[in-house]
């Protein structure tokens, strides 16, 4: 057999072998693995090119060295998912750097991590002053997560006190100029409601590159002509501005009532209303 077909074959053969065995021992990105499993990638990956490359070298020899690697990752994931003490010493702890707002020096010194390195960790995270960190961990994975103290939290509605409808993950309704109905089935409308939309906007849906309808009912489109600009949805707007709107009339009709009933009536309603802005804010200026 002449050595490029060998070649060929055994590298075919490296990546299906490689393909399985990854399956097998499940995926994860790059930063989420542990020292061992950063270990076992670079040592499968070089057993994969032997298998590919050393054609003076029996094959079968690579697949079983790569088989027993595997299998000795398999099973030493499945013991660190019934075993605390075993993930604690592959995988090591996490440790906490930032206290309070106090850097705590001996736990740096553990994970062998620099002031400067700790410094750019938290940039990272947007924050420039390690004051204002309540709590910065080192996860075992050297990812870093940190959590701020109360009062430099970003506000959030929960913190007024508003209660906030989830919102659903928008939709993709027209993709590579072609109609997808999946989408539009999602949130209940068809292919009229589309027609209607893009007509408002002016554009064609073959000119359409990507559209999608956000939770609130919302069109978004971007065009293959990035020069053409495209109107931005105004629905929550309008409907912002409407109930504004009513809320001045009902002030204009409580002022020029002279029926004091009447005038109580319109009063108590633009409380209502007022109070029924407050809680849509929120939804409706974002």
């Amino acid at each position: 057999m002449p050595e490029w077909l060998e070649a060929a074959l055994r590298t075919l053969v490296a990546v299906l072998v490689l393909f399985f065995f990854t399956k097998v021992l499940g995926k994860r990105q790059v930063a989420q693995l542990s020292l061992f499993e950063y270990i076992t990638g670079i040592t499968i990956g070089s057993l994969a090119a032997y298998i590919s490359m050393d054609l003076e070298k029996h094959w079968g020899l690579g697949i079983i060295s790569l088989a027993v690697w595997v299998g000795v990752s398999f099973i030493i994931e499945m013991i660190q998912l019934k075993t605390k003490k075993l993930r604690d010493f592959i995988d090591s702890k996490s440790q906490i750097l930032i206290k309070d707002g106090k850097i705590l020096e001996d736990n740096l010194k553990k994970v062998r991590v620099t002031s400067d390195e700790l410094l750019s960790q938290l940039r990272k995270k947007n924050v420039f002053n390690a004051a204002d960190v309540e709590f910065a961990i080192m996860e075992s994975n050297g990812e870093f997560n940190i959590l701020l103290k109360r009062e430099n939290q970003p506000l959030t509605p929960k913190h007024l006190g508003i209660k906030v409808s989830p919102d659903k993950s928008p939709e993709a309704v027209i993709m590579d100029g072609k109609l997808m109905d999946e989408g539009l089935a999602a949130f209940g409308y068809n292919r009229n409601w589309l027609n209607r939309e893009l007509e408002t906007l002016g554009v064609a849906i073959e000119n359409v590159y990507l559209g999608q309808v956000d939770s609130y009912g919302q069109l978004y489109v971007d065009l293959y002509d990035d020069q053409i600009q495209v109107p931005e949805p105004q629905k929550k707007a309008t409907l912002f501005a409407t109930l504004k709107k009513c809320e001045a009339d009902l002030e204009l009709f409580a002022l020029s009532s002279e029926n004091e009933a009447a005038k109580a009536l319109y009063t108590q309603c633009v409380e209502q209303m007022d109070q029924v802005i407050a809680d849509m804010r929120p939804l409706l200026t974002r």
